[in-house]
């Protein structure tokens, strides 16, 4: 009885290792998927811009803004953010001038990706808006980007 345990227990430790072997890699990958895509969800998270209503502030945006606003310092001179909770992009193409518009691309629907030159980009498919006015400047866009209001209060703005 001690050979058959012995010479069955060679086939059933490599048995076993090779469902450990599985269970680990089944473990890294399922680790690695789980880190990938929480890294893809707080890459597309960014805080929402409040609205002149009175209704939500942003949840815990850069420089702390209140309910009243976010700070003017969140938006670049020349540059802007792209809110896409709220599918709002803020601009400010010269000091002061702050505008707002949909952040929907007219062309397909897709979230404008960023502020740059004095453009407001589409990663989708290359279209690119005026950062002032909104007007397509190149780009399959078929229209422009629809212009929000922004009101200035301080050093804090609010969109509507």
């Amino acid at each position: 009885m001690t050979e058959q345990q012995s010479s069955g227990s060679p086939s059933d430790e490599g048995l076993a290792e090779r469902v450990a072997g599985f269970t680990d890699r089944r473990g890294v990958l399922k680790l690695a998927g789980v880190a990938a895509g929480a890294g893809v969800l707080a890459a597309c998270s960014s805080p929402p811009v409040p609205s002149g209503g009175g209704g939500a502030s942003p949840a815990g945006g850069a420089g702390g803004a209140g309910a009243d606003g976010i700070p003017t310092s969140e938006i670049p001179v020349g540059g802007g953010k792209v809110f896409p909770d709220s599918k709002t992009v803020v601009t400010q193409p010269t000091a002061g001038t702050f505008k707002a518009f949909d952040a929907i691309c007219p062309h397909q629907g897709c979230t404008v990706g960023s502020v740059e030159g004095g453009k407001i980009i589409c990663p989708c498919h290359q279209s690119h808006f005026d950062d002032n006015t909104g007007d397509v400047v190149s780009g399959p866009a078929p229209t422009g980007l629809t212009p929000k209001t922004v009101k200035v209060s301080g050093s804090t703005l609010t969109v509507s």
